[in-house]
């Protein structure tokens, strides 16, 4: 593989826009990527940019109404940053990433680019309702998170582009959490997952809610109908009661050899239960 490795971002625009290099940032996805094509006889070379000579996109910073996620933070930069609490279930899927090496290495937005099924980050940032940074020669552009991802592995990030950042609106009031269910406890691709980002008001009511569930489709869907279930309920254990299948019909899990797909939207439903009860009782869950 060949590395090009650009002192700015404008260099790395331009190297990115003339000869159409793939990006490298932690290399945690790339390198076992390409080891399993070499397996199979794929034997091309790649050019990529490397990002890592760039100052500054590493940082975590609130910028007017928004958390800026620069697109070199790792998920252990995000497990150590300090946060308030809607974000307390992005850090935690950030801990059930791999082991602390991947942890160290792997980027934010190398996850949402990746555009795995399976990416825990990416309920996370759709319950967050996180919006994209792409730069290009051409400006700047923003997408929603929910329309970022495309399909299993593709994206709408243009081949001049590079995403250089996950803004995430602040939300002072909201509570979140995330809960993953695989073969074993760690270092495991999900069979299922979810996230929530729940707003209450000063009695403790539910005003705004979204819950996303990760690895039962294509790419990672909110519940809207669950959502607006929860709207004015009280934030207790009884939110688990709400939810039924009707929530999860939408979802189109698969078979494979993680799961069955009956068993992946089984799983779906109880991931849920379990996280609003964890986010109405955090000791209770914990306890559990």
């Amino acid at each position: 593989m060949k590395l090009l490795s650009p002192r700015s971002l404008e260099e790395a625009l331009t190297l990115r826009a003339e000869s159409g290099a793939r990006i490298f940032a932690g290399g945690t996805d790339i390198f076992p990527e390409r080891a399993t094509r070499r397996g199979w006889g794929d034997g091309r070379e790649e050019s990529f940019v490397d990002l890592f000579q760039i100052p500054g996109l590493n940082v975590i910073a609130r910028e007017g109404g928004d958390w800026r996620l620069g697109c070199l933070v790792t998920w252990s930069d995000l497990i150590h940053a300090s946060l308030p609490p809607q974000f307390d279930g992005y850090r935690a899927a950030a801990r059930d990433v791999g082991g602390v090496q991947i942890q160290n290495r792997g980027t934010l937005v190398g996850n949402i680019c990746t555009a795995s099924p399976a990416g825990d980050g990416i309920p996370c940032l759709i319950a967050l309702e996180a919006r994209v940074e792409l730069k290009s020669l051409r400006g700047t552009r923003l997408v929603p998170i929910s329309e970022f991802i495309t399909a299993r592995r593709r994206t709408a990030c243009e081949p001049d582009e590079i995403v250089t950042a996950l803004l995430v609106p602040s939300r002072d009031n909201a509570v979140s959490a995330f809960r993953k269910l695989g073969a074993r406890r760690y270092l495991v691709i999900s069979i299922a997952m979810a996230s929530a980002v729940i707003e209450t008001s000063p009695t403790e009511r539910i005003t705004r809610a979204r819950v996303a569930v990760g690895a039962c489709s294509e790419v990672a869907q909110r519940l809207p109908a669950l959502e607006a279930a929860m709207s004015g309920a009280k934030l207790d254990a009884t939110l688990a009661d709400l939810v039924e299948e009707v929530h999860v019909q939408h979802l189109t899990p698969v078979d494979d050899m993680r799961s069955s797909a009956i068993y992946r939207r089984e799983a779906a439903k109880q991931i849920v239960r379990e996280l609003l009860i964890a986010l109405a009782s955090p000791q209770q869950a914990e306890a559990a």
